[in-house]
């Protein structure tokens, strides 16, 4: 009897620890990352918070033909083009690190990822990326004292995004980027731009992107302008394939924040597509 009556008085503990135990499975499962903010590393321009997984190497084709108002001159674009040729590696799982070249630069870069958005929780991802550029336009014929290490960019960003649904996600960048070498005497080397771009997926391979950045301390008599770009992603399984329209023929960090020369509204835009090869 007295074994009876403790088993009574012990059932509704154990109902009660049986409860949280469940209470805290459940907590664990709502506070899941949140996954595929983005498809591409980059969103056009603007890399986005994206990583290559831990072993992956991306092999990347980014291309811009040349502008589309040189019309039959110019064969609509497609003289003049810049090819950017880039190898992307997840080195960790929380570390992706890359290196390419193109007409106008090389680019060695770091993109890290400081914290993740959760189902239940944290409402952002937030990633760094660091870059140093190599100009190849500075030519010593027209700058006779140009040093080695004036050819180099540094740009650093805080990368901050958020997937609001399956459909839509927005991403804001706070950037700081420093020029060794500058063509304008009232132009600032260390320079601050402000990145805003955003994915909305039309289809189950669709979907709809757009970066843009404006530039914080340009000089007031510079000839450059904010990048604004408009595309495309196609998402087939292997790859993922970007076609879009920019202002900016210049595909590195360096290149499209601080020397964008096109003009949308004078129809100066380029054509480009990124193709990305995952190993």
């Amino acid at each position: 009897m007295k074994k009876l009556i403790l088993l009574l008085l012990l059932l509704p503990l154990a109902s009660f620890s049986q409860e949280d135990l469940l209470k805290g499975i459940d907590t664990i499962s709502r506070k899941e990352k949140v996954s595929a903010a983005f498809k591409g590393l980059k969103i056009v321009n603007l890399e986005s918070t994206k990583l290559a997984a831990k072993g992956d190497l991306y092999f990347i084709v980014a291309h811009r033909f040349g502008s589309v108002k040189d019309g039959f001159e110019g064969f609509f674009g497609l003289d003049n083009a810049n090819t950017q040729l880039k190898f992307v590696y997840g080195l960790t799982d929380w570390l992706t690190i890359s290196g390419a070249r193109s007409e106008l630069a090389y680019d060695f870069s770091t993109k890290y990822t400081l914290i993740h958005q959760t189902t239940d929780g944290f409402p952002v991802s937030i990633a760094g990326f660091t870059s140093l550029a190599i100009n190849n336009t500075l030519k010593e014929s027209l700058y006779p004292k140009l040093t080695f290490d004036n050819r180099f960019t540094y740009v650093q960003q805080l990368l901050i995004s958020r997937k609001y649904s399956e459909k839509l996600s927005l991403q804001l960048a706070p950037t700081l980027f420093h020029e060794n070498f500058v063509d304008n005497a009232e132009q600032d080397n260390t320079q601050y731009a402000i990145g805003i771009g955003g994915r909305y997926k039309l289809s189950k391979r669709w979907s709809l992107n757009i970066d843009y950045a404006a530039h914080l301390n340009r000089a007031s008599n510079s000839v450059y302008k904010n990048p604004l770009s408009i595309g495309f992603d196609l998402d087939t399984g292997g790859h993922v394939f970007q076609m879009h329209f920019t202002s900016s023929q210049g595909i590195h960090e360096a290149g499209y924040l601080g020397q964008t020369t096109g003009d949308w509204a004078k129809g100066d835009v380029f054509f480009g597509f990124n193709l990305l090869r995952v190993f």
